[in-house]
């Protein structure tokens, strides 16, 4: 008997040995997706999801990452911040998933940001966001302040007039990128002709279209997320304000949005990104190409799905430097690492995880799409807490640094 369970025993081992040989030398690689794909924020979250799956089949197609196919393990947040932390636990935990990409408000990626610093794992965020943060396990692939929020308000000051509205879904973004223009106008000796804010998926803008009227700012900046666009702007319409009358200068609304709310409500009004399905370079031309031939040719592009297709080849170019799937080995990797994107070319700064991004601010025209009425000369080096901007300090007193 004892012999037979010794015979078990060697056995047993020799299964691990080999099942550890397997799981070393696998083919395949796990990769979390985790979007919103249903809830208000789905109607954003979902074409960014799209954009890295179509990512992810360009590598494979192209050998892989380290010899290795990627499989993307698929969450849904349900546009719910804690909903988006219990998923992230769940890929990095039971599916041991090498990094997440995703997230889209920066409330999911609060609810986020502490499981992948439990777990030293990377999550790669597809959006811009209100800055004052600076995680080593946070990729940032969108606009930090002085990439959108900060040219904006100055594009807006210099050619529609310093008296601005602010309206904004009530969570972080909002609140902190109005706490960064109230700074800023200020500084500009701009007025606040208004603030208000209400729930992510509020339907109801009657009343704040009425303050509007009464205060006839000079233009309103608008930080709305998901479909509480579709209201405010049809609101907006109904009102009969126009472009013309009183522009918008909006900070989530790209093409996928545009297409959603209709081209009709949104003519003439202005977006701030770095990347428009119209930006003219040959990686764009292509991009577009491939992107419409994959999910059809109704579909747009925008700055968001852009920066999520991005995160995934970065990802890929940052382990095949490091040769490895190792988070602390990819992380340092990614120092400086650059990438040919649709925008042009973007790098990531080793001493805050965000890219140099070049600003665009656009104008929605009669077709849907965005047409680039001002940019910045060159690729803009990312101040995620604003400390060049005198006028900024005291925004937030608590920097992260990243070694």
């Amino acid at each position: 008997m004892k012999k037979i369970i010794t015979v078990n025993l060697v056995l047993a081992a020799c299964f691990l040995l080999l099942g550890g040989c397997k799981g070393k030398n696998a083919k395949t690689v796990k990769i979390g997706l985790l979007h919103s794909l249903s809830g208000t924020m789905a109607v954003s979250e979902t074409s960014v999801h799209d954009a890295e799956l179509l990512a992810i089949k360009e590598i494979n197609k192209a050998g892989g990452v380290l010899g290795k196919k990627i499989i993307p393990v698929i969450e849904d947040g349900d546009s719910d911040p804690s909903t988006f932390a219990v998923k992230a636990r769940k890929l990095l935990e039971q599916d041991k998933v090498v990094s997440i990409f995703g997230c889209w408000t920066s409330a999911s990626r609060q609810a986020v940001k502490p499981v992948v610093e439990d777990f030293y794992s990377l999550l790669w965020y597809p959006v811009q966001y209100e800055g004052m943060e600076a995680s080593p396990n946070i990729m940032y692939m969108g606009a930090s302040p002085n990439q959108q929020v900060v040219p904006a308000v100055d594009y807006c000051a210099q050619n529609c007039g310093k008296k601005m509205f602010l309206v904004g879904n009530d969570y972080i973004f909002p609140r902190t990128a109005n706490k960064i223009i109230k700074a800023q106008l200020a500084q500009l000796k701009g007025e606040i002709a208004g603030e208000v804010y209400v729930p992510l998926g509020s339907k109801d803008f009657s009343s704040i279209v009425k303050d509007i009227i009464n205060e006839k700012p000079d233009v309103i900046l608008n930080t709305l997320n998901g479909d509480s666009n579709f209201s405010f702007f049809s609101e907006l319409a109904n009102a009969g304000i126009t472009s013309k009358q009183i522009p918008v200068m909006s900070f989530s609304i790209a093409e996928e949005e545009i297409s959603q709310i209709g081209k009709e409500y949104l003519e003439g009004h202005l977006v701030a990104w770095n990347y428009y399905e119209t930006t003219d370079t040959s990686k764009n031309e292509e991009f577009v190409s491939d992107f419409k031939s994959e999910y059809g040719s109704n579909r747009v592009t925008g700055d968001p799905i852009e920066a999520g297709y991005i995160a995934i080849h970065m990802w890929a170019l940052a382990c095949e430097k490091a040769g490895t799937f190792n988070v602390e080995d990819v992380r340092m990797a990614t120092k400086g690492l650059s990438y040919t994107a649709p925008e042009g070319t973007v790098t990531i700064d080793g001493t805050n995880q965000h890219l140099y991004k070049q600003v665009r601010i656009g104008k929605v025209n009669s077709n849907g799409l965005i047409d680039e009425i001002w940019a910045t000369p060159g690729a803009i080096k990312p101040d995620p807490y604003l400390s060049t901007y005198e006028w900024a300090r005291g925004i937030d007193e608590n920097k992260e640094d990243i070694k």
